[in-house]
This record gives C-alpha cells, sequence and structure tokens, in this order.
C-alpha cells in the first residue's frame, strides 16, 4: 500500500487548524475584493467577467471581450490578475489543509479514505499552480501577445483548477456528515 503524507504534517494538528482558519479568512477576505474590483469586467462579452477570459479559449473571442474592455478594462483586469496570484496562495494552502485536516477524520475509519484526502490535499496545491500559470496566459492574452494558443492555455489550466477545487470542496464540506455516519454506525459519539 502507497503511503500518502500529510502535506502539512509539520505543522501539527492544532497548527494546521490555526493556519486553515487563517488562510481561509484571507481567501474570503480576497475573493470579495477581487469580486467587487473586477465587477467593472463583466459585459454582454464577458457576463461573468475575468472569469470569461479564462474560459475565452480562442483568440477570437478572448479580443471580443478586451475590445468591450477598452483599455480601461485592461488594467483593471490587469490589476485584478495581480491581486489573484495573492488569492491562489490562500486559497490552495485553505482547501489543502482542509483536505489534509478531513482525511485525518476519515482515518480514524478508514485508511484507504484517511490516503484520498491527502491526495486532495496535495491536489489543491496542484489547483493553485494551474491557476498560476492560467494567469501567466491571461497576462500574455492581456499584453497583446500572439498566438491562439495562450486562451486555451488559459482554458485548459481553469477547467483543471476548477474541477479540483469542486472535488477538495466536496470533500471537506462532506467529511463532517460521513465522519458522523460512521460514528452512529460504529455505536460511538
Amino acid at each position: 500500500m502507497i503511503k500518502v503524507p500529510n502535506p502539512f504534517r509539520w505543522l501539527g494538528d492544532d497548527g494546521q487548524w490555526r493556519l486553515f482558519l487563517l488562510v481561509s479568512i484571507l481567501s474570503i477576505a480576497v475573493m470579495v475584493a477581487l469580486d467587487d474590483q473586477g465587477s467593472q469586467l463583466k459585459t454582454e462579452a464577458s457576463p461573468w467577467g475575468i472569469v470569461s477570459l479564462e474560459f475565452a479559449g480562442s483568440g477570437e473571442a478572448a479580443t471580443r471581450m478586451l475590445a468591450e474592455w477598452g483599455e480601461r478594462g485592461r488594467l483593471i483586469a490587469g490589476i485584478n490578475l495581480g491581486l489573484d496570484f495573492l488569492f491562489i496562495l490562500f486559497y490552495a494552502v485553505a482547501l489543502s489543509l482542509g483536505s489534509a485536516i478531513a482525511a485525518r477524520s476519515h482515518g480514524r475509519f478508514s485508511t484507504s479514505r484517511e490516503r484520498i484526502g491527502y491526495l486532495i490535499a496535495w491536489g489543491a496545491l496542484l489547483a493553485g499552480l494551474f491557476d498560476v500559470v492560467e494567469n501567466v496566459a491571461l497576462i500574455e492574452v492581456l499584453t497583446g501577445a500572439d498566438g491562439d494558443w495562450w486562451p486555451g492555455v488559459a482554458r485548459a489550466c481553469a477547467r483543471l483548477k476548477f474541477a479540483i477545487v469542486g472535488v477538495a470542496l466536496a470533500h471537506i464540506i462532506s467529511t463532517p456528515l460521513v465522519t458522523r455516519w460512521k460514528m452512529l454506525l460504529a455505536g460511538t459519539r
């Protein structure tokens, strides 16, 4: 059986909880700031603002959005991407820590669920890496780099990122329910 280590085992249980709470709060704060700051990017061609650009997938679609945004919109998008690098750090660590904490909870009942949880924790860090690559591709799009492939790179990374984030969130949210169910079945409290 392959042993999957907890990416944050060096912090100890209490340290993991404290850091999880801190980076979760910071993630939410930066997410609210990103949404507020990027709200001006919501147009007919980009109904979800910068997220629409993440999923544009082609130079033609990206060009349409950038044309609607104009120079001011490009500046706003650039600032939004800069702030997003901070968000990446916070959310990736928060999801990874949340998954590691959830994995430990599962470990009381199943070593395979614990391993899966630690894999998800590592995956959350990988989601952050995909987000960084996505942002670099979007910066290339914003600065007018040649090539229809930058929007494709951004879209591929966004899809991978959101898939991993969805799995991590489902894991974190479902763990208390699954753990409680297992405790009831085992006759413990």
